[in-house]
């Protein structure tokens, strides 16, 4: 589980009750009542969620308990569905170099720029930011097109070269993918 923390915000009363039960639960449990502790606890992570009585602007990864009162039993399955949606979205942003990969929305972006990919581009960055060595030609026809090595096509290049283009016609970037004389491969 991705999740590590629960934050109680400005709901000590909460807090302590979920302190007495922290037996049946894996996670870091911490109280905070003002925006400043808030951000120095947060900072640097995604592995919280903030339950609280009312929304925290510039925050995801919140739990709104506006419903009084409220069954335990309720709110442990709230809080389960909260951390199951952040776990799915944890895994689906995927940082390759200095761009955050969506595997959701099949999309990679770069600050405010934001481009579609296909299905097959995805499978072919996936592959080569796993593999921790350059990737042949042969090899990424083998996994990713299930092509017989054997086979004489271009397929990869002419996959590898729009993407490039795209890449570098959107952010400008003209060494996201690398060749070498052992294949292609992602920094």
């Amino acid at each position: 589980m991705k999740l590590t923390k629960i934050i109680f915000y400005d709901c000590f009363d909460l807090y302590k009750i979920f302190k007495e039960l922290n037996n049946f639960f894996k996670f870091e449990l911490e109280s905070v009542n003002n925006e400043k502790n808030l951000k120095i606890i947060t900072e640097g992570t995604d592995n919280f969620l903030i339950i609280s009585n009312n929304l925290i602007s510039n925050y995801q990864n919140q739990l709104i308990i506006d419903i009084k009162p409220i069954k335990i039993q309720e709110l442990i399955e709230k809080i389960d569905i909260e951390i199951l949606k952040n776990n799915y979205s944890q895994k689906s942003n995927i940082k390759v170099g200095k761009y955050s990969l969506n595997l959701n929305s099949r999309e990679i972006s770069l600050e405010k720029k934001t481009l579609k990919l296909t299905e097959q581009e995805i499978k072919m960055i996936l592959y080569l930011i796993e593999s921790k060595n350059p990737v042949t030609i042969n090899e990424l026809q083998s996994k990713i097109w299930n092509y017989a090595s054997t086979l004489e096509t271009h397929t990869v290049e002419t996959h590898i070269h729009r993407l490039r283009k795209k890449i570098l016609d959107l952010f400008d970037d003209q060494s996201f993918i690398l060749s070498t004389k052992n294949g292609y491969l992602i920094n």
